[in-house]
C-alpha cells in the first residue's frame, strides 16, 4: 500500500484535484483515495472537500471514479462482519414525509429478517431517518458497533446513526452535501449510500430510489440512472440488491416532520395508516423477505410481510426496538408523549375540486423553514413542526375545507400566515376533474 507521504510526491496537491475535476478531467484511483484520506486526517479541510463535491456535482464521474470515490468513503473506516447471519437493509434515496423504515424495518424483523439499519439525518428538503427517531425519548441513536452487531445478531433488528467508526468520511462528506448544494449527484448518491451499506455489513440491499418533484432524482431516466449505479456498486461487492423506483410527485402518507411522521408510522403498524406508505412499506418489505431466503417469491413474500402487519408483530418489533435503545416505549400506546408543537393552524382550500398537485418540494422546504430541517451543519432541529396533509392527489376537497394544517410555534405565526396563500394558491392545485392516479411503484430492478 502506497503511504501518504509517498503518494504526495506523485499528486500535486489538493487544487490541483479540484482543479481537474473542475475542467471535466478524469481524476485517478490514487487522487481520489489520497484526497479522501487528507480529509480523515484533518489534512484537507471542509473548504477544499466542499470545492471538489461541487465540481463534481458539475462535471460528474465515469464508473472508474465513482468506484474508487466508494471504496476510498468504505475503506476509510471499520467495515462489519456478521459472519454466518445474512443481513438484508433497506435505503431511500429520500423524499418528503417518508417514514418507511419505521414501518418495513419491524416488519422485516417480525418475519425472520437480520436487519442492520444505519441511517443518517435529513439532507436538504427530505426528512432524515435519524432525526425522526430522535423524536422519541430517549432512544440512542449512537450506540457502539459492538452493541449494534449484538442487538442485530440477538433481536435481528437495531437502527442507529451513523457512527465515527463506520465511513467516517462519509459522515464529514454528507453534512457538507446538505449544505452546499451538491446533494442530487448520482456518483455523491452512489459513494454515500453504498460506502455505509457495505460497512455496515449488509448481505443484501432492498433500495428504494424516489424519483419526482419532491425527490432528488426529478426525472424517471435520472432515478433509473442511479440505480442501475447503486446494482452495478452491489454486483462489484457480491452483493445482491432490489431497486424499486418509487412515486415521490406527492408526500409519502399525511404527515410531514420528524414527530409527525413517527405517529404515523405507529399509526401504520397499527393497520391505520394511509394507504399509499402501507402499500408500499408492505412491498419494500417482501423484497427484503425474499433476498433473506425465508419466502421463495415476491407473491409469497407479501403474503409473510401483510401477516406480521395484520397480527400485530410487527409493532411489538418496534416496541422491542425503542426499549433496546433506551426509548420511551409507552409512545407506541400513547403517541401523545411525543413532541408536539403548541399551535395547529387549518389551511382552507378557496375553490372546490379535486386535487390536481401538490408541490412536494415546497412542502419538505416549508418544513426547513419551521425548523424541522437543517440550514447548516450541526443545527439543533425541532422535532415537533411540520404539516399533516388532509387532502391528496386526486381526493374531492370543497371550499372552506382544510386542505392541511400547519404545526408550529406561537413565535412563528407572521411566517405561517406568509405560506398560507401559497399553498392555496400554488403548492396545491385544485382541477374541476379527477386527475390521473399516479402510480406507487414505476418498476423494480434486480
Amino acid at each position: 500500500m502506497m503511504s501518504q507521504e509517498t503518494q504526495s510526491h506523485i499528486i500535486a496537491s489538493a487544487p490541483e484535484i479540484i482543479r481537474k475535476k473542475r475542467d471535466g478531467e478524469i481524476l485517478s484511483s490514487e487522487e481520489i483515495t489520497w484526497f479522501i484520506q487528507g480529509l480523515i486526517k484533518g489534512e484537507i479541510p471542509d473548504y477544499q472537500m466542499a470545492a471538489l463535491l461541487m465540481a463534481i456535482f458539475k462535471e460528474g464521474m465515469n464508473t472508474g471514479e465513482t468506484a474508487a470515490l466508494t471504496d476510498a468513503m468504505l475503506y476509510s473506516g471499520a467495515v462489519l462482519n456478521f459472519n454466518n447471519i445474512f443481513t438484508v437493509d433497506k435505503h431511500s434515496t429520500g423524499g418528503v414525509g417518508d417514514k418507511a423504515s419505521f414501518v418495513l424495518g419491524p416488519l422485516a424483523a417480525a418475519a425472520g429478517v437480520h436487519v442492520p439499519m444505519m441511517a443518517g439525518r435529513g439532507l436538504g428538503h427530505t426528512g432524515g431517518t435519524v432525526d425522526k427517531i430522535e423524536s422519541i425519548k430517549g432512544y440512542k441513536t449512537d450506540l457502539p458497533l459492538e452493541k449494534f452487531k449484538a442487538m442485530v445478531c440477538d433481536h435481528r433488528f437495531s437502527l442507529i446513526g451513523q457512527t465515527a467508526e463506520i465511513a467516517p468520511a462519509d459522515k464529514i462528506i454528507y453534512g457538507l452535501r446538505d449544505v452546499t448544494a451538491t446533494v442530487e449527484s448520482i456518483p455523491l448518491i452512489t459513494a454515500s449510500i453504498m460506502s455505509k451499506k457495505l460497512a455496515e455489513g449488509a448481505s443484501a440491499i432492498v433500495m428504494d430510489v424516489k424519483t419526482g418533484a419532491g425527490a432528488f432524482m426529478k426525472k424517471r431516466s435520472d432515478a433509473r440512472a442511479l440505480a442501475k449505479s447503486l446494482i452495478q456498486t452491489a454486483k462489484r461487492f457480491d452483493r445482491s440488491m432490489y431497486c424499486f423506483i418509487t412515486d415521490m410527485n406527492q408526500p409519502l402518507g399525511y404527515a410531514i416532520g420528524n414527530a409527525l411522521e413517527i405517529k404515523e408510522s405507529i399509526e401504520t403498524l397499527q393497520g391505520n395508516g394511509p394507504a399509499d406508505l402501507t402499500e408500499l412499506s408492505l412491498q419494500l418489505t417482501a423484497g427484503m423477505i425474499q433476498l433473506a431466503g425465508i419466502c421463495k417469491t415476491q407473491k409469497l413474500a407479501y403474503k409473510k410481510a401483510r401477516e406480521v402487519l395484520n397480527s400485530g408483530a410487527g409493532l411489538e418489533e418496534f416496541r422491542k426496538l425503542i426499549a433496546r435503545h433506551g426509548g420511551d416505549a409507552k409512545v407506541i400506546d400513547n403517541p401523545s408523549l411525543l413532541p408536539e408543537a403548541p399551535c395547529k393552524t387549518p389551511v382552507p382550500s378557496i375553490k372546490s375540486g379535486f386535487i390536481k398537485s401538490l408541490n412536494t418540494l415546497e412542502f419538505g422546504l416549508l418544513n426547513l423553514a419551521l425548523g424541522g430541517g437543517r440550514t447548516k451543519a450541526g443545527q439543533k432541529l425541532d422535532l415537533a413542526v411540520g404539516v399533516v396533509l388532509h387532502k391528496k392527489h386526486g381526493e374531492k376537497v370543497k371550499v372552506g375545507e382544510s386542505l392541511c394544517t400547519i404545526h408550529h410555534h406561537a413565535h412563528q405565526k407572521e411566517l405561517v400566515e406568509s405560506f398560507i396563500q401559497k399553498l392555496q394558491t400554488d403548492w396545491i392545485k385544485i382541477s374541476a376533474t379527477v386527475p390521473k392516479k399516479l402510480p406507487l411503484i414505476y418498476e423494480i430492478l434486480s
